[in-house]
């Protein structure tokens, strides 16, 4: 599959063609490295009859496997959505930006990260908090491991993610550096999902989100839930209100587990569910609450 990569990026029309594609093997070495640790030098767990069973610091094949294919299918789906983006961006950039940026100027590099950052922000946290969006994004919370494979457990719907980089554009910024600067932060926050780093000096957990800070968010603990959501930079949320210190080992995975495998349930059965709720409302009120109101909304 992924000798299959480079071919299909060479493929794409040059705007489109992702950074992240570039970036695959790397994920496939660290994730080796990060199995390798696990199964070789992390300490054996066993359940209350002594048997020997994986640890949740490592991997299980069936999760990971599961991560990984829906990685796979996302370099598609993804592609698919930014060609679509493409058309809109380049018209707001061309009628609606009241400049353009300088693609070889520092600050324009400056203004696109930082900018992104700000966006993925409150893009994540509005996919927490609204049903709708929370149903895109949440097949990458639904493993109970958390390591590099589960970084690659990404949604197939990037709708809210392509409206939210809209003012990029719109202040000016080349289309094709959006998709670059959005590809920065998703290479940047696929190292930030692994247990095998503790943490880090005090000025970049202020500053950075980190491992430590990124198992509290995919934690479902009560005092986990809804918190730290920066690609990044952590500042935003010790800014906006929303972090959250590691304090104990996170219980990750949904609050209410989906209990299977299966890569289209998993993308799929929030939809189904909004749907089963919305037919079995008695109220408009009540089928509004159920797709925009946060997960688990009731009347």
């Amino acid at each position: 599959m992924f000798e299959f990569v480079p071919e299909f990026w060479n493929s794409l029309p040059r705007p489109l063609r992702d950074p992240v594609a570039f970036a695959i093997p790397f994920f496939v070495l660290f994730l080796a490295l990060e199995w390798s640790a696990a199964r070789y030098l992390a300490e054996p767990e066993v359940d209350a009859d002594g048997r020997a069973i994986p640890p949740r610091a490592g991997y299980d094949t069936r999760d990971a496997r599961t991560s990984i294919s829906m990685g796979a299918v996302s370099i598609f789906t993804s592609a698919a959505w930014k060609a679509l983006a493409l058309v809109g961006y380049a018209a707001i950039y061309a009628y609606l930006a009241p400049w353009h940026l300088p693609a070889d100027a520092w600050y324009t590099w400056v203004i696109l990260i930082v900018g992104v950052d700000l966006l993925y922000y409150w893009y994540h946290r509005i996919a927490h908090r609204a049903r709708i969006v929370w149903a895109t994004h949440q097949a990458h919370h639904s493993s109970e491991y958390f390591n590099f494979s589960t970084a690659l457990r990404q949604k197939w719907n990037n709708s809210g993610e392509i409206l939210m980089w809209i003012p990029l554009p719109l202040i000016g910024i080349p289309p094709w550096m959006v998709f670059v600067g959005f590809s920065v932060s998703l290479v940047y926050q696929f190292f930030v999902h692994t247990e095998r780093i503790d943490r880090l000096p005090r000025p970049i957990e202020f500053v950075f989100n980190t491992p430590s800070h990124h198992r509290v968010h995919h934690g479902c603990d009560p005092e986990y839930l809804d918190k730290n959501y920066g690609g990044i930079l952590i500042l935003w949320d010790r800014l906006f209100g929303t972090f959250e210190r590691e304090t104990h080992r996170p219980t990750y995975g949904l609050t209410k587990p989906v209990g299977t495998y299966n890569v289209l349930t998993l993308q799929a059965h929030e939809y189904a569910a909004i749907a089963r709720d919305v037919r079995g409302a008695g109220s408009w009120r009540e089928r509004i609450g159920y797709v925009f109101g946060p997960p688990g909304w009731t009347p």
